[in-house]
C-alpha cells in the first residue's frame, strides 16, 4: 500500500530582522519580555531597521527557476492532478514487485507459485488508498543553512544539488505546498536571525561556522516545535550561552514572536545527526512536548521521535494495517521500530498483548507515556536495537499464542539479524512490512 500525497505550489514571503545585544536566559519568558521592552530605543531600532536589499551576485535572474529545480526534487509529481498522481504511485509500485519477483527468480525460486503470476508480480497489488489530506500536510520540515541562489550564505532553506558534485544550492521552500506555512515563517524568521548574527552558518565542519539547520514540528492544533542545531567549535560556554539567550529572546519578546513558538529547543552537535544522548536537546522555551490524536488517541511527541509525516494519512495506514493483521484476543503484536507506539497503541484493544522495539530511547519513553495516559495497560516497549532485542524475546517467551509482526523501519531497512529472527519463529504467522521507499534497502529484506 502507498499513500499518496498532492504537490503544487504557493509563495510567500515575510522578513523579520533580528538584535545582536547581549541577552541572559531565565525560566521566566514573560519576565523577559519585561526587560527587552524596557531596553533603550536604539536596541529597539535594531529589530526594526530597514533591511537593505540583498544583491543577486551569483545566479541573476534565476529565482523562478531555481524554485522549479527544487519543486522538481520535493515534490517531483506536482504537475499532475491529484487522481493521476495516484495511476503513477501504482504503477510504480507495479514494478517493485515485478522487480522482486524477478529477483526472487533469480534466487532460483522460480517453481514457486509467487513468481508465476500472468502479470509478472509476485503477490496481488490493491488498489492505492488516498491521502484525506493533499496539501500543507506534512508535521516535519527540517530546513538546511547554504548559501542561496543569489549567494547569500545564510539561506535557509532545502537543497538542491549534491555535495559530491559540488553543486548545492539552497533554496527557500516558500512556494512548497505540501509544506504549512507556519514551517515556512519560522524558517524565514530563522533566516532573518542569521542575517543579523555575528556568526557563520557552519557549511562544513573543518571550515569552521556554527548554524546549522532547522527542525519545525507541529501538529493538528496548531502548536509549534522549532529545533536548531549549532556547532559550537571553539566557543566558551559564556558564549553559547549568549547564543541561545539572543535565540530565545528573538522568538519569544522580538519580530520571531510572530511565530508563536511552542517550544524552542536548541542542540550543540558536532555530528551531521546526533540523538538525545549523543547531544541532549536542551529546552531554551515553552513546552517540553507537542501532543497529536491520532484515531482518537493521544500522543506525545519529543524534538528526535519518530511520527508519520502526514498525520491524517498516518490513520489511514494505521486502519489498514488493523485490517490486515487480523489480531485478536489470542494473538501478540510485535510492533518493530514501533516509533512512539503508534502502531501497537492503535491495534492494542484487538489483540491480548502488544510488544514494541524501539532503538530511540525517548521515543520509548513517549510510548509508554502514551499508553499510561489513553489508559492501555497490555503494551510493553522496549529500548534497543531490533537485532538485539527482538531474538532475546523469542527466545524467552513461554506462551504459545500467534503472533502477528509489524515492522515499520527506517529507509535503512532492517538488520538481517532481525528479518533472522523473524523467520525463525514458527509463531509468527503474519508480518505487516510497512516501508517509504520499497525499492530501496526494504527490497533486501524482502528478499531475506
Amino acid at each position: 500500500m502507498a499513500l499518496s500525497y498532492s504537490l503544487r505550489l504557493i509563495r510567500l514571503h515575510a522578513c523579520w530582522p533580528v538584535s545582536l545585544k547581549q541577552a541572559s536566559l531565565s525560566t521566566a519568558p514573560d519576565e523577559d519580555c519585561k526587560q527587552v521592552a524596557g531596553r533603550n530605543e536604539a536596541t529597539r531600532k535594531r529589530w526594526t531597521k530597514e533591511k537593505k536589499p540583498r544583491q543577486d551576485r551569483s545566479f541573476p535572474g534565476l529565482e523562478s527557476s531555481w524554485e522549479e529545480r527544487l519543486t522538481n526534487v520535493a515534490t517531483p509529481l506536482w504537475r499532475f492532478p491529484y487522481e493521476e498522481q495516484l495511476k503513477v504511485k501504482s504503477e510504480s509500485q507495479k514494478k517493485v514487485l515485478q522487480t522482486l519477483a524477478s529477483r526472487l527468480r533469480e534466487l532460483g525460486t522460480d517453481k514457486l507459485e509467487i513468481t508465476q503470476k500472468p502479470d509478472g508480480l509476485c503477490c496481488p497489488l490493491r488498489s492505492i488508498v488516498p491521502s484525506p489530506v493533499i496539501n500543507g500536510y506534512r508535521n516535519k520540515s527540517t530546513f538546511s543553512v547554504n548559501q542561496g541562489p543569489d549567494g547569500n550564505p545564510k539561506t535557509v532553506g532545502l537543497y538542491v544539488g549534491t555535495g559530491r558534485a559540488r553543486n548545492i544550492v539552497c533554496v527557500r521552500a516558500n512556494h512548497l505546498e505540501n509544506m504549512p506555512e507556519k514551517h515556512k515563517q519560522v524558517a524565514q524568521c530563522y533566516e532573518e536571525f542569521l542575517q543579523q548574527s555575528p556568526l557563520d552558518p557552519c557549511l562544513l565542519f573543518h571550515q569552521g561556522g556554527h548554524w546549522r539547520e532547522l527542525t519545525v514540528r507541529t501538529n493538528s492544533s496548531g502548536h509549534v516545535m522549532a529545533i536548531i542545531t549549532f556547532h559550537p567549535q571553539d566557543l566558551s560556554q559564556d558564549e553559547l550561552c549568549n547564543q541561545k539567550a539572543l535565540l530565545k529572546e528573538f522568538f519569544t519578546c522580538g519580530p520571531g514572536a510572530v511565530c508563536n513558538l511552542t517550544s524552542l529547543y536548541f542542540q550543540e552537535s558536532i555530528m551531521t545527526r546526533s540523538s538525545h544522548q549523543q547531544s541532549p536537546y536542551q529546552l531554551l522555551y515553552g513546552e517540553p512536548y507537542i501532543f497529536e490524536e491520532v484515531l482518537g488517541l493521544k500522543f506525545r511527541i519529543s524534538p528526535d521521535a519518530f511520527f508519520q509525516i502526514n498525520t491524517a494519512g498516518a490513520e489511514v495506514l494505521y486502519q489498514t494495517v488493523r485490517k490486515l493483521s487480523r489480531a485478536d484476543k489470542n494473538t501478540v503484536l510485535l510492533d518493530i521500530c514501533c516509533g512512539t507506539g503508534a502502531i501497537g497503541l492503535s491495534l492494542a484493544h484487538q489483540a491480548s498483548k502488544v510488544v514494541g522495539v524501539e532503538v530511540v530511547e525517548q521515543a520509548v519513553e513517549d510510548a509508554r507515556w502514551n499508553a499510561a495516559f489513553n489508559g492501555i495497560s497490555n503494551c510493553e516497549f522496549h529500548s534497543g536495537k531490533a537485532e538485539t532485542v527482538l531474538p532475546q524475546f523469542l527466545m524467552s517467551r513461554e506462551d504459545d499464542r500467534l503472533l502477528v509482526a509489524v515492522v515499520n523501519p527506517s529507509r535503512a531497512g532492517l538488520h538481517y539479524h532481525v528479518v533472522r529472527a523473524i523467520r525463525n519463529c514458527e509463531a509468527i504467522r503474519t508480518l505487516i512490512y510497512v516501508s517509504c521507499k520499497p525499492e530501496g534497502e526494504a527490497m533486501r529484506n524482502f528478499l531475506e
